[in-house]
């Protein structure tokens, strides 16, 4: 444990940041990658769009030195679309390509994309060849999840699929596309794709600490972790793992001061990278999860929920590092 090889990629480490749109954006995945992610992923970039010229598509591709190895998520349902996407994501320059069929939202499952691929696993195969084909030398990676519902677990099928297509390593998200983010995740879905392919496979969900991590692990035999909302204020949460998994130690939660202290850096590098209008909007939920846990949470939650500035946001983190002293 501690590396794995995604094509020509040495990843090193236990952990890495899955991609979530909305949320991991450069600051965040920079942040993560400061505390140890392994590596991260850039939020789903639409095919259709990156191939329209959409500016926006194109620049949530767009990755930091501080935050690879790196690699740039690319969602649809049309093989020739997803290929001719490659073209553009290849100009970020990423250290793979990950292809979502896994994303339970309505606006891309409705589409045809994300989890809506789980039904057509045949389509399916035909986007892999697609874009391991265009991707040339850059190794491309899929996410999936262990099935569309209860009565079709049919992760085995589409990562057996997915091999035979070229791809380099598989994730797996324990749970169905009805399920969306409850509970239980279905360790067994995950360990059944991990003994069904040769190449490295990758377990997802519920992720929060080292202990959970080394479940993953034990349970399901996956050879990489990648950690969501697990992560969500609580950045510093791929260190714990590492310490976990390296020699079984759990280094202490930061404390409320120094909780404060990362929040307000993560706000200001997001209002650096979108400006302060966009990005104190943006950090307004980041915010909240960083609170999540500390006494008085709910009413600083309310106050965070209308946050208008830095200065504002540094003044509550003052007030609430001095009462969690």
């Amino acid at each position: 444990m501690g590396h794995m090889q995604i094509g020509s990629l040495q990843v090193e480490g236990f952990a890495a940041l899955a991609p979530m749109a909305g949320v991991a954006d450069r600051a965040f995945r920079e942040l993560c990658r400061a505390y140890g992610a392994a590596y991260t992923v850039s939020e789903m970039v639409s095919a259709k769009g990156l191939s329209m010229g959409d500016r926006k598509s194109k620049a949530l591709m767009r990755l930091s030195d501080e935050e690879r190895p790196a690699g740039v998520q690319i969602f649809g349902s049309d093989p020739v679309v997803m290929a001719e996407s490659v073209r553009m994501v290849l100009q970020s320059d990423p250290q793979f390509i990950d292809i979502n069929m896994g994303c339970p939202a309505p606006k891309i499952a409705g589409n045809g994309g994300g989890a809506a691929l789980m039904r057509d696993p045949a389509l399916a195969e035909r986007i892999v060849r697609a874009v391991v084909h265009a991707a040339e030398r850059v190794p491309v990676t899929v996410k999936i999840r262990a099935g569309w519902d209860e009565s079709s677990l049919n992760a085995v099928d589409m990562a057996k699929r997915a091999e035979a297509a070229g791809a380099a390593a598989i994730t797996v998200h324990g749970r169905t596309r009805a399920q969306m983010y409850a509970p239980p995740v279905l360790f067994d879905s995950i360990a059944a794709v991990k003994q069904a392919v040769a190449i490295p496979v990758i377990g997802n969900g519920d992720i929060v600490d080292g202990p959970s991590a080394k479940r993953m692990l034990e349970q399901t035999g996956c050879d990489f972790l990648l950690v969501g909302r697990g992560a969500l204020g609580s950045p510093w949460v791929f260190r714990q793992i590492s310490a976990y998994l390296t020699d079984g130690t759990t280094p202490d939660a930061p404390d409320a001061k120094e909780r404060m202290r990362v929040m307000c850096a993560h706000v200001r590098k997001i209002c650096q990278y979108k400006g302060e209008r966009v990005g104190i909007r943006e950090a307004r939920k980041h915010a909240a999860w960083y609170v999540k846990g500390i006494r008085g949470a709910a009413a600083y939650r309310r106050e965070l929920s209308q946050l208008e500035s830095v200065a504002q946001l540094e003044r509550i983190a003052e007030s609430i590092a001095q009462e969690n002293g």
